[in-house]
């Protein structure tokens, strides 16, 4: 009887989840402010927006589906084709000016020479300054008698460029301003840089590569999954330049010529009414940001499916 009461009092309760489950709510219970999140105010916008493109949407009355009908006003809109088109222009042209000047400058960095810490700071630096203020900056010193002109005189170029006033200078000008916020690409090189293996250079050095051999046959390899990295978020982000055109152009779609006129920036004009019909074109706009989703995702694909040729990744021996 005695060994009965000490069986029953010695009992342990058994827990009513196992520890393995327990710890699995855990961490959906820390995560569930993140996922509430991310499905009230990025999921369910992008699907209103999907239903919004197929529809004539001005927010102050109900949608109303016309199907296709953005779409292919879309199509036949000629300034459509001038966004899309000033916008791959500075695809073209700024992310790989950017890449090969990061790279640049992080190799300098890399050598280690006297000051090279002030000098990572103050390529950072500008990062940290507001996108606004930035640009104001710039405009100032782009001016036509601004400090980059007075600059270009003395060395006897006199009639400097209109850089955002002549049309053929207006996306040269921001390609010039990016450079400013080129910062962020030297440091994330540089890491790269920091985490090639000595040894790789000094094997090289055996075997005779010297200089641009070793850039070409050690440096660039090692250095690929970094400027694949690069290259992806580069032309992401300028697909949608939208900022430093909006307050350069003064919120003018016509200003120099529509050389300016972006994709995104267009995309925004037609929503709230400052070209095509009057009021907001929420529904148009949606048929416009599905269509750039689109075009990035084509682009993201291809460069998914290129970096398999040139991109070598030490752990699979590729």
């Amino acid at each position: 009887m005695s060994i009965a009461i000490e069986r029953s009092t010695g009992a342990q309760p058994k827990p009513l989840l196992r520890p393995r489950v327990k710890e699995e709510l855990k961490g959906w219970l820390f995560a569930s402010p993140w996922i509430i999140g991310f499905l009230l105010f990025t999921a369910a916008p992008m699907l209103f927006s999907i239903y919004a493109s197929f529809t004539e949407y001005n927010i102050t009355t109900a949608p109303r589906w016309i199907g296709l009908g953005n779409y292919r006003e879309l199509f036949q809109d000629p300034y459509f084709y001038t966004g899309l088109l000033n916008t791959f222009w500075m695809v073209i042209v700024k992310t790989p000016l950017v890449i090969v000047i990061a790279i640049g400058l992080a190799l300098l960095l890399a050598m280690d020479l006297p000051g090279g810490r002030f000098f990572r700071t103050v390529f950072y630096l500008p990062n940290v300054l507001a996108g606004v203020a930035a640009v104001f900056l710039w405009k100032w010193i782009l001016a036509p008698d601004g400090l980059l002109n007075r600059a270009l005189g003395l060395i006897g170029i006199h009639n400097g460029p209109g850089w955002f006033s002549d049309p053929a200078w207006t996306k040269p000008g921001l390609v010039v301003m990016g450079m400013w916020w080129i910062g962020g690409s030297v440091l994330i090189y540089l890491a790269g840089l920091k985490n090639i293996p000595q040894e790789l250079y000094e094997a090289g050095s055996l075997d005779g590569a010297v200089g641009w051999s070793k850039f070409r046959y050690i440096t660039l390899p090692m250095l690929s999954p970094t400027i694949f990295f690069q290259v992806v978020t580069g032309i992401i982000g300028t697909f949608q330049i939208f900022t430093t055109a909006f307050i350069i152009s003064g919120s003018d779609p016509f200003f120099a010529g529509q050389s300016l006129l972006f994709y995104v920036l267009y995309l925004y004009y037609r929503a709230f009414g400052k070209l095509g019909p009057a009021g907001f074109q929420m529904g148009f706009a949606s048929a416009m940001a599905w269509i750039l989703f689109l075009i990035i995702m084509a682009f993201t694909v291809f460069q998914l499916r290129l970096s398999k040729r040139w991109v070598y990744y030490e752990d699979e021996g590729r």
